[in-house]
């Protein structure tokens, strides 16, 4: 397990995550990427624990994504599964998981501000906090690079989505961006850190 997860997260962070892994007696999954979501947690039917990680993460991303899982598995062993999943009883297990990893020698200092604002008060996913999803996103490998947010791009702005449809960045309604399908001459609603690929 060490030589796996020494691969996908900081180095200094493995001894803790295996701890965690031990303890709970999780099933860790890591697989291709998955366009709505970066993990996920389950209760499987013979009552083991799943922790399921895109793989295609980066290792901040992918350790910030794991404890997020962890958070959601412990909170229900503490409170009960009738518990909303990212509410108050979520949000401080979260807290108390990650507290232990924030510090320079598992994340980059330019990294940690980000962190400690998101952690405040944490939400669904770290792509609702646009700080962080765009300071996490500086350590993304290559071949991500050539994506943007859309609240990045200039309104006017011709953009693809991952399933090729092509649209026409708008005004911004509210906290979410109008943007018309090129093709099709529908407007769609597209959130902030929807991630893109800029044609124009």
């Amino acid at each position: 397990m060490e030589k796996t997860l020494v691969k996908y997260i900081p180095e200094r962070a493995v001894a803790p995550i295996i701890a965690l892994i031990k303890a709970h007696k999780v099933q860790l999954s890591i697989v291709p990427k998955r366009r709505t979501k970066h993990g996920d947690y389950r209760r499987l039917p013979n009552g083991q624990h799943q922790i399921t990680i895109n793989g295609s993460e980066n290792q901040y991303q992918f350790l910030l994504t794991l404890v997020h899982e962890f958070a959601h598995l412990v909170a229900i062993e503490k409170y009960g599964n009738t518990i909303k999943p990212h509410g108050n009883h979520w949000k401080r297990t979260f807290q108390e998981l990650l507290v232990p990893f924030i510090q320079n020698s598992i994340f980059p200092e330019r990294l940690l501000p980000y962190i400690i604002h998101y952690i405040k008060n944490p939400k669904a996913s770290t792509d609702t906090d646009a700080a962080l999803a765009v300071a996490l996103k500086n350590y993304d490998k290559q071949s991500q690079s050539a994506f943007h947010y859309v609240f990045e791009l200039p309104e006017g702005s011709v953009f693809r989505t991952e399933n090729g449809r092509l649209f026409k960045k708008g005004k911004i309604r509210r906290k979410r961006f109008e943007c018309l399908e090129i093709n099709g001459g529908r407007t769609y609603i597209f959130s902030p850190n929807a991630q893109v690929e800029l044609i124009k």
